[in-house]
């Protein structure tokens, strides 16, 4: 904040000169740059949402917070499968260019024009593998954002409904990614939010709404049961991920614009241990 400042009186001829004196240095001085666009507004503190939106859930731990958790985050609004298209265009659009949208586990950023279900064009991902409990893209987990996310057509069918766990061979068009006949490895800036997008489907559905209950285990050869692997390999990618600022804003524009829940493994990543 600026401060006043108290002028004394100045000779005229002194004024005058000091006056010149200014006038030649801004002329001289180069251009001050153009402002910056006005910052979004900012994001719900965290300890406003730990006094209100988690209240219920502070200072509990294991299964005690598991429950708490469960009951806040499944009061929220729900989607269609078709309105997933824009969910994503909005929840996933890239910070350098708003035409365009992240891809998850190419990190490539692809226009948010080109979704389809053609070679080169990009689809809507079920991090959750959405035979993993055979919930398919019923309204509900099948049409669940915090899961879902755009990926190019032919990686999205490489991972397939593969558990996830660390090793493979590369994934042709997505550097980083590796895949086996039984699991699929993300690169390393999409581990993290992997691990805690399927954490949170493991604490939001729990069988008690005519879904399965969803839960991770050690195996990579689940196939159509309800629950995805590898945990402790989730566990460590979400410790060596920890949350940026776009798995942040996703979670923000989920919370506000859509469906009113949140994750709250983004939120308190430490909770990943508190609970497993």
């Amino acid at each position: 904040m600026s401060r006043r400042r108290h002028h004394h009186r100045r000779p005229l001829l002194a004024t005058l000169a000091a006056f010149a004196v200014l006038a030649g240095t801004a002329a001289a001085a180069p251009a001050a740059p153009a402002a910056p666009r006005t910052a979004p507004a900012a994001a719900t503190p965290l300890t406003t949402l730990d006094d209100t939106y988690y209240q219920s859930a502070i200072g509990k731990t294991g299964t005690q917070l598991k429950s708490a958790l469960h009951s806040i985050i499944s009061v929220q609004s729900k989607i269609s499968y078709s309105q997933v298209w824009d969910a994503l265009k909005n929840t996933d659009q890239d910070p350098a260019n708003s035409s365009n949208v992240i891809l998850i586990y190419s990190g490539r950023s692809e226009p948010k024009s080109d979704n389809g279900g053609s070679v080169g064009q990009w689809n809507r991902e079920h991090v959750w593998a959405k035979s993993h409990g055979d919930f398919g893209t019923t309204t509900g987990p099948g049409t669940d954002i915090h899961h879902l996310r755009p990926e190019d057509v032919t990686v999205n069918s490489i991972r397939g409904n593969k558990d996830f766990d660390n090793g493979g061979s590369a994934v042709s068009g997505a550097p980083g990614n590796y895949t086996d006949s039984d699991s699929f490895e993300p690169r390393d800036a999409a581990k993290g939010d992997v691990a805690r997008m399927i954490l949170y489907m493991a604490v939001r559905y729990e069988g008690d709404d005519a879904f399965a209950d969803l839960e991770p285990n050690e195996k990579v050869n689940n196939g159509s049961a309800p629950n995805i692997g590898r945990l402790s390999v989730l566990k460590q990618w979400s410790q060596e991920d920890p949350p940026d600022t776009f798995e942040k804003r996703r979670n923000d524009v989920i919370f506000d614009q859509y469906q009113h829940n949140r994750n709250p493994f983004i939120d308190h990543p430490e909770w990943v241990e508190s609970i497993w």
